[in-house]
């Protein structure tokens, strides 16, 4: 099969679909790989590097994509690269759908078949194309909420351990999966004073059980989310509706409660954020202010780390890159009810359940 790996063109994203030894895998075994000029050079890959391991290098995106059947990215195509996709190709990237009525729209009028990796499915229920991405958030969330919770970025100034004799900083995590249970690691670790929220029982008594008292672990209602963010310092929302827009679960009201110079990092804005106050920000220009909050509301997180993020995908995507090339997209996804659950538009029509009602 022929495969494209256009250079990522939105905001600071420096991740790259294939890293030069996943090129190498499927070169071996007959497929022909067309990697864009720079695509792997924000993570120290040339294109010497890529063409040692037998790829083509294309000259442009125009060349990239015109060549491909299987184009491979990492983050939703911007406007002019929906406009390069037909109906013979398969793409198979983040999507997020969701949150973009107008990339939904634009994904329907090319024709193409789209396979986002956030709803591809693993037998055991999880979103194993997801998970990775999720990792790096987490751990970065608390990072960055660290970064800017200091004076010299418009924060209190408080130290996210305290020092003997000082209290902590107070970190509240609404959502309890893979990015809100990395960054509750991070933040235990960070010795801040953290609290977890969540709505599964199930996943709580998890989390009480891998935290052992270090975290206080809640049952997230609108009363118990009010109740931790009156002075907290710092608000990580994690909150996942796989393929769906994420529900909004902190309002202006709970917000203020905050306080001045508190940071809210959003992970969930891919899905359309679940603060009533996000909107998505970039890498280039990525806090504003409302209610006196800074909001760290970037739609690519983890693309500020692309070296990790990059090898953390591949790690996972690339055994589903090697099935729908052998086999194409309708053999393949019959095969895997996981990766068919990633088909998210065929033919002009979106086929995903949760896509097409949160746009349709």
């Amino acid at each position: 099969m022929q495969i494209g790996v256009p250079r990522e063109i939105k905001n600071h994203e420096y991740r790259v679909g294939l890293v030069p030894d996943a090129v190498r895998g499927l070169v071996t075994v007959g497929h022909t790989v067309t990697v864009e000029t720079g695509a792997g050079a924000g993570i120290g890959f040339s294109d010497e590097d890529y063409a040692a391991a037998g790829a083509r290098i294309g000259r442009d995106a125009e060349t990239t994509f015109r060549s491909a059947e299987l184009i491979v990215k990492v983050k939703e195509p911007q406007p002019e690269e929906c406009r390069r996709l037909t109906r013979d190709q398969v793409l198979f990237t983040y999507l997020h759908l969701a949150a973009d009525r107008a990339q939904a729209e634009a994904l329907m009028a090319s024709g193409c078949t789209a396979i986002a990796y956030e709803t591809v499915v693993a037998p055991d229920g999880s979103l194993p194309l997801l998970t990775p991405m999720s990792e790096v958030a987490g751990r970065m969330a608390v990072q960055i909420g660290a970064q800017y919770g200091t004076k010299a970025f418009g924060g209190r100034g408080v130290l996210l351990g305290g020092v003997p004799g000082v209290a902590p900083a107070r970190v509240v995590i609404i959502g309890g999966g893979v990015s809100g249970t990395h960054a509750a690691e991070i933040a235990v670790g960070l010795r801040a004073e953290v609290t977890v929220l969540d709505r599964s029982v199930p996943r709580l008594r998890e989390l009480d059980l891998q935290f052992g008292g270090r975290a206080r672990i809640l049952f997230s209602t609108p009363q118990t989310i009010e109740t931790a963010l009156t002075g907290a310092d710092l608000l990580i929302g994690a909150v996942l509706i796989p393929g769906a827009a994420a529900p909004r679960v902190v309002t202006r009201a709970m917000l203020r409660r905050m306080g001045a110079g508190a940071v809210a990092v959003d992970i969930a804005i891919d899905q359309g954020g679940c603060l009533e106050t996000s909107r998505p920000t970039s890498h280039a220009d990525p806090t504003y202010v409302e209610e006196g909050v800074i909001h760290y509301c970037v739609t690519n997180m983890p693309g500020a780390v692309p070296r990790t993020s990059t090898f953390a995908l591949n790690n996972v995507t690339v055994p589903y890159v090697h099935e729908l090339a052998a086999r194409g997209w309708k053999d393949a996804t019959a095969r895997d009810p996981g990766l068919h659950a990633g088909l998210n538009i065929v033919g002009g029509r979106i086929v995903h359940p949760a896509v097409e009602h949160a746009l349709l």
